[in-house]
């Protein structure tokens, strides 16, 4: 599968990015003054979409019952080389399954989560689960 991508500077600040189904803005200004997410903002997003994305694609296989999902995530930059050194987040899911079924979502989702593992791959990535 492939997918593809276009970014195009809109100004100084502000970049647009599109994809196949919708757009979104980027603060890519040195300043960061745009309302855009910055680019390890938009790291941070991949891996969350990716998490929530991994949910509503793995509840129905494990017939997991939930209501709703977030997810929190903090990254640590680093300056020299500059890098995303590491991310941590929380993930909080409305459901009232049990501890065990929480724990099997979260290992599903840390197993076949495309982003994730592409992120885990270079970075520290590391996290929990949640009841809401």
């Amino acid at each position: 599968m492939t997918f593809t991508v276009s970014a195009q500077r809109v100004s100084a600040e502000e970049t647009k990015a599109s994809g196949l189904r919708g757009s979104v803005v980027m603060d890519t200004g040195y300043g960061g003054v745009t309302p855009g997410l910055n680019p390890v903002e938009m790291l941070m997003s991949a891996v969350a979409a990716c998490m929530i994305k991994g949910i509503e694609r793995v509840a129905p296989m494990l017939n997991f019952a939930f209501t709703g999902a977030s997810v929190a995530l903090e990254a640590v930059r680093q300056d020299s080389p500059p890098k995303v050194e590491s991310i941590r987040y929380v993930l909080t899911v409305t459901t009232d399954e049990t501890d065990e079924r929480l724990a099997l979502l979260h290992q599903n989702l840390m197993k076949f989560g495309t982003i994730y593992n592409t992120v885990a791959a270079g970075t520290d990535l590391a996290g929990e689960i949640r009841r809401a």
